[in-house]
């Protein structure tokens, strides 16, 4: 009796806890690249070329066009008129948000959230990353914080 007590402990904790239902969440932010434009740093053959890096500190806006925070940080260029392989931080005021991954000349980038302090912390999720072709990029995280 005692080995079906414990294994109706042990499924009704499995059950539990795999019930436990964490609700997405959602922010969207616009990077400012315009005022503050990225670092462009030419390594190797002149001009845009493998191993080039970006560096950014820049302004973090919310919809409206209000600073509500700062985005910084580098990309690596890994195919020329194509794609960098970028990490960055998007600072808050409760918090801060690490993203790592592919960001695309074009169209959108969908980009893993890798962590997160403060309000953020135990965060997972996605960033689909979009160059809006004005000196702005509109990140539009999904996310859920366990």
């Amino acid at each position: 009796m005692h080995h079906s007590l414990s294994r109706f402990l042990i499924a009704s904790l499995l059950t539990m806890t795999s019930c436990a239902h964490v609700a997405p969440q959602s922010i969207i932010t616009i990077a400012d690249a315009r005022t503050h434009k990225a670092n462009f740093v030419d390594i190797g053959v002149p001009g845009d070329s493998e191993g080039d890096i970006l560096t950014f500190d820049q302004p973090l806006l919310d919809e409206q066009g209000s600073v509500i925070g700062n985005n910084s940080g580098m990309c690596i260029r890994t195919r020329v008129g194509h794609s960098f392989q970028c990490q960055w931080t998007l600072t808050l005021q409760n918090g801060s948000i690490q993203v790592a991954g592919r960001e695309f000349d074009k169209g959108t980038s969908e980009i893993a959230i890798v962590g997160g302090t403060g309000r953020f912390s135990g965060i997972s999720g996605q960033m689909e990353s979009v160059n809006n072709g004005d000196g702005t990029f509109t990140q539009a995280l999904h996310y859920w914080i366990k």
